[in-house]
């Protein structure tokens, strides 16, 4: 049976136990997104951090059918226990809906269920909390960009220009909500039948580096096509205990991806403290309007 919707508490736990809050976001759907998200949580776990993931998708959450629950989410009052799914904290509207019944809510419904996902959800202490932003730039991005104290932003992108057109525009709303980019993640960038083959680019190639370039924003990482990432998908299973020796590009590649991104972040959280604190200044600015 899935869980009741619960009612906002004003003396609710929040996030205040995380430490890096990160939106990963495409602007767009069919970029594979979420696939991201999990996977950088695993590689992130599998580094030794602890992490939790919000899958925001209000409509077609997919998280939870990537990674199954060892324990369900619990209530007590208006707060949540995340469900626990391979060592990862996670919620998600799936565990509030049937399976295949369809959320026929209006944004501001949709706003509400953000909002309580933001301030009734027990996490604890986390080291990463990555936000599945849902597709598209308009109320709920908005009601996540304010209201849950992001970090920064990750783009996932494709090789093509089509996916770069909605991309620029998800980095445009960051921009306006005062949220800094902090790197861009190109996913299916090459298919690769063997390690002495000869990559093949079947959607385009360069992608990524044309934005990173563009827009001054670092690409942290390419990641590949390959058929175990999406049986491990479909069955809930990790890549990291299919491939635990990183004999494949894609494991490897998610691997590095964690390592250039906790880099990246380290130098931008330094340079922000010697900036004498402006993203704090501000954040608070905005949240006080």
């Amino acid at each position: 049976m899935p869980l009741p919707l619960f009612q906002q508490s004003t003396s609710s736990p929040g996030i205040a136990g995380v430490r890096t809050i990160l939106a990963i976001a495409a602007g767009k759907g069919g970029v594979g997104k979420s696939s991201v998200t999990v996977n950088l949580g695993l590689a992130l776990k599998n580094l030794g951090y602890q992490v939790g993931i919000m899958d925001t998708d209000i409509y077609g959450p997919s998280v939870r059918k990537m990674l199954p629950e060892d324990r369900l989410p619990t209530q007590k009052e208006s707060v949540i226990q995340p469900a626990l799914c391979g060592g990862i904290k996670m919620i998600s509207m799936a565990y509030f809906r049937k399976e295949h019944e369809a959320a026929a809510v209006r944004a501001p419904i949709a706003n509400g269920l953000i909002t309580q996902f933001i301030k009734n959800v027990e996490w604890g202490v986390l080291d990463f909390l990555l936000i599945d932003f849902p597709p598209g730039t308009g109320d709920v991005q908005i009601t996540l960009s304010q209201q849950a104290r992001l970090t920064g932003a990750l783009m996932v992108t494709t090789p093509q220009e089509i996916s770069l057109l909605d991309v620029r525009k998800a980095m445009s709303l960051f921009e306006q909500v005062k949220v800094p980019v902090l790197g861009i993640i190109e996913n299916m960038s090459y298919y690769q039948i063997s390690e002495q083959a000869e990559p093949v680019y079947l959607f385009g190639r360069g992608g990524g580096e044309r934005l990173a370039r563009q827009s001054g924003v670092p690409l942290l990482g390419q990641i590949p096509l390959d058929p175990l990432l999406c049986t491990c998908g479909d069955q809930g299973q990790s890549l990291f205990s299919q491939d635990p020796h990183y004999q494949r590009p894609v494991t490897r590649a998610f691997q590095q991806l964690a390592q250039q991104m906790i880099e990246h972040l380290a130098v931008f959280q330094t340079e922000q403290q010697q900036g004498l604190g402006s993203f704090e200044l501000i954040w608070k600015e905005m949240v006080t309007a």
